[in-house]
């Protein structure tokens, strides 16, 4: 019996980092980051901001949906420290803090925390967006900091 393995192979041919692609639903959403805002729905008949972007209420399946502003204040939910590189186009990045940020207008994003020791980083620790332009793309990307005070 043939068994294969797959792994990846680390080069030193760097590799383009992937970039999200909007679709016809995430596309306020994209298009608000580029301008350094955060846009997110928001569902009158739940009584709540929801994230991911999709096109009807989650429970109620109500067509309501409403695209508002936050200021994307938040705290850390959840993170981990990836020492090792988690994919070829982040070979020279380690360690990356990936995590996940409880926004004060409710739902949890996924990101990656910037400009912090990995030490020093705790669940509950107040973080504030970063918009992350990259360059000849088009795309902005949201990331966190810990609040001046929180460090």
């Amino acid at each position: 019996m043939n068994k294969s393995r797959w792994f990846w192979v680390v080069t030193e041919m760097t590799e383009a980092t992937p970039l999200p692609e909007a679709t016809p639903v995430s596309a306020p959403f994209w298009h608000a980051l580029t301008e350094h805002r955060i846009l997110v729905q928001y569902s009158p008949s739940l009584g709540r901001h929801v994230f991911y972007p999709r096109t009807l209420a989650p429970g109620t399946l109500a067509d309501d949906l409403e695209w508002r502003e936050i200021d994307g204040a938040g705290s850390v939910y959840t993170f981990t420290v990836a020492r090792r590189p988690t994919g070829p186009p982040w070979a020279d990045s380690p360690p990356q803090i990936l995590a996940v940020v409880e926004w004060d207008a409710g739902p949890r994003f996924s990101t990656e925390l910037v400009d912090v020791d990995p030490a020093d980083v705790r669940i509950g620790m107040r973080v504030s967006p970063v918009f992350c332009d990259i360059p000849d793309s088009g795309v902005t990307l949201l990331r966190y900091r810990p609040e001046p005070t929180d460090v």
